[in-house]
C-alpha cells in the first residue's frame, strides 16, 4: 500500500511499552512476535505507537463485535469501511427498542455484508 507513515494505537500499554523497548519482554511466546514487529517498522520513514485505555476505546470494541460476525469469502480482505470524524462527539443516553425487533447493530451487518444500506 505504500504506506510511509503510521500512527499506531493499541489499548495495551504493556505491548507499546515493549516494542518501544521501555519494558523488556519476560514472556519467551512473544519474542518472536515483537522481532516480527521491529523488522516491519524498518518498512516506515516515521511510526509512532499510542496508549488509548481500552475504556476510552468502545468504537474499537464496536467494529471489532461487529467484524467477528461477517463471513467474507476472502478472508485475506475485507472493503475498507468509510468513517467521518466529526469535530462534536454524538452522544446517546437511551437507545430505545427497534420497531423491526433487530439488534442496534443489524443495519450496520447488513451493510458490511451486503454493501447496502436499507
Amino acid at each position: 500500500m505504500n504506506i510511509r507513515e503510521l500512527l499506531e494505537i493499541g489499548d495495551s500499554d504493556l505491548l507499546v511499552h515493549q516494542v518501544l523497548g521501555e519494558w523488556a519482554t519476560r514472556n519467551t511466546k512473544i519474542l518472536p512476535y515483537l522481532h516480527c514487529v521491529h523488522e516491519l517498522i524498518k518498512r516506515f520513514t516515521k511510526i509512532e505507537f499510542k496508549h488509548v485505555p481500552r475504556i476510552k476505546n468502545e468504537f474499537v470494541d464496536a467494529l471489532a463485535t461487529l467484524s467477528s460476525m461477517i463471513q467474507h469469502p476472502d478472508k485475506n480482505f475485507i472493503d475498507p469501511i468509510p468513517i467521518e470524524i466529526r469535530k462534536q462527539p454524538a452522544h446517546c443516553a437511551r437507545v430505545e427498542e427497534e420497531f423491526d425487533r433487530n439488534p442496534w447493530f443489524h443495519d450496520i451487518k447488513e451493510y458490511l455484508e451486503k454493501g447496502e444500506y436499507s
